[in-house]
């Protein structure tokens, strides 16, 4: 009997202790539940700073991708001189062939170095003259040649992308 009594002791206290679990969930998930004003104000202020972290992220690929454009163009720049002296240098007679090959290589491999790094040629002869593109350093009277055409180019003009380096240096007719 003895053990039969503490048996039901033990049941009725699992049974008490089953009643204050559960009690004490629903409290705790009572206590855990937030208020529908306070989670919309929560998740407003989340998609908030969500979007401004977005905006950080391409303002800030933008500003890395100027600033690698505007380093490049300063770099080029500097450079282009070299090239003009090896064009220059292809232009001249000589006896050696194989120097001329030499360089004629260098001068391609320039050019495609540059290339690579979208540094584009800016067209001039034959067209029709922008200030934004060439610098007009002569003006030819020539009645065969549309209005402001560019007959010749002095100095090769240079630009990345819509950038441009360096103006072409150019004779316009009429």
């Amino acid at each position: 009997m003895k053990e039969e009594k503490e048996e039901k002791e033990k049941m009725e206290n699992n049974e008490v202790e089953k009643t204050n679990k559960e009690e004490n969930k629903k409290e705790n998930k009572e206590k855990e539940m937030v208020p529908k004003e306070d989670y919309d104000a929560l998740d407003d202020h989340f998609k908030r700073i969500l979007a401004e972290f977005e905006n950080f992220k391409k303002r800030s690929q933008k500003e890395r991708e100027t600033l690698y454009n505007s380093i490049l163009s300063d770099v080029v720049e500097v450079i282009l001189p070299v090239l003009d002296n090896l064009e220059n240098a292809v232009k001249v007679e000589t006896k050696d062939e194989e120097y001329k090959k030499g360089i004629e290589l260098v001068l391609k491999q320039f050019n495609d170095v540059l290339k690579s790094k979208g540094v584009e040629e800016i067209e001039a002869l034959g067209q029709t003259f922008d200030p934004e593109l060439h610098e007009a350093v002569r003006s030819i009277q020539d009645e065969t040649k549309g209005e402001k055409e560019v007959v010749e180019v002095y100095r090769k003009g240079y630009k990345i992308g819509s950038k441009v380096i360096r103006h072409s240096m150019v004779a316009v007719a009429n």
